[in-house]
């Protein structure tokens, strides 16, 4: 899979790209990246890309030529889906990343200022998607949570297939609570459960958990699942 971040500030991505498993997955050849400094393509001495906004209103709109131009730099660019990072996209969800993760490439959008110019999107952009119900100063960050939510759907990515199958929001349940050592902290103890070695009775401990983590914090997701179990 290779990522490609069209972007003002290219500084953001350097560090998460070398850290943790997307960094092992990086020097493993499993997955690439390109960072694209849309003001390299700016016609403008100062490297201008935004503007204010036609019928006026407050702020700076970023504008289409650079945009388009640093899309169009990109080999085969047309063959890409193309993701523009936005308030008012489709919240994104597990489900979007299991589909994403089937592309070899993605192209990512990385927005500033009250946006970019509505052309890009009507004539360039595929989807649209937004990380929650509120705004940030720009897309970057965004564009690193779908990149990491996705490539963990990428097959061996993660060393214990297991995991991925019991994370939040497969099935519409968040994930069961973790315990590890020491066994005792602060008068509170592990579950007796996790330690009988009796796999079908922490299994069943785990689902009921599951359930009612789900339950009490995304009555929401619950209910999803509750639906999921009628479809069956």
């Amino acid at each position: 899979m290779k990522f490609y971040f069209l972007t003002l500030f290219p500084e953001i991505f350097e560090t998460y790209f070398e850290m943790g498993m997307l960094g092992r997955a990086v020097k493993s050849g499993l997955i690439d990246y390109q960072i694209i400094n849309i003001r390299d393509f700016s016609d403008n001495k100062h490297h201008k890309v935004d503007d204010s906004p036609y019928g006026g209103g407050a702020g700076m709109v970023m504008t289409a030529p650079p945009i388009v131009t640093a899309l169009k730099s990109i080999d085969k660019y047309t063959e890409i889906p193309v993701v523009y990072l936005t308030p008012g996209g489709k919240p994104f969800s597990q489900n979007d990343g299991v589909v994403l993760a089937e592309n070899k490439e993605l192209i990512f959008i990385c927005g500033h200022y009250e946006g970019i110019d509505q052309r890009v999107i009507d004539y360039y952009v595929d989807l649209e998607f937004s990380v929650g119900d509120y705004v940030l100063t720009g897309g970057e960050l965004p564009a690193l949570t779908l990149a990491d939510a996705i490539s963990r759907h990428i097959p061996g990515f993660l060393g214990n297939c297991e995991s991925l199958s019991e994370e939040s929001f497969e099935h519409y349940l968040l994930e069961y609570p973790q315990y590890t050592k020491p066994r005792e902290f602060e008068g509170h103890s592990v579950p007796e459960v996790l330690l009988s070695g009796n796999h079908a009775a922490i299994n069943k401990w785990r689902f009921e958990k599951a359930q009612e983590r789900t339950r009490k914090k995304r009555p929401d997701l619950h209910k999803k699942y509750e639906k999921s179990l009628l479809n069956e």
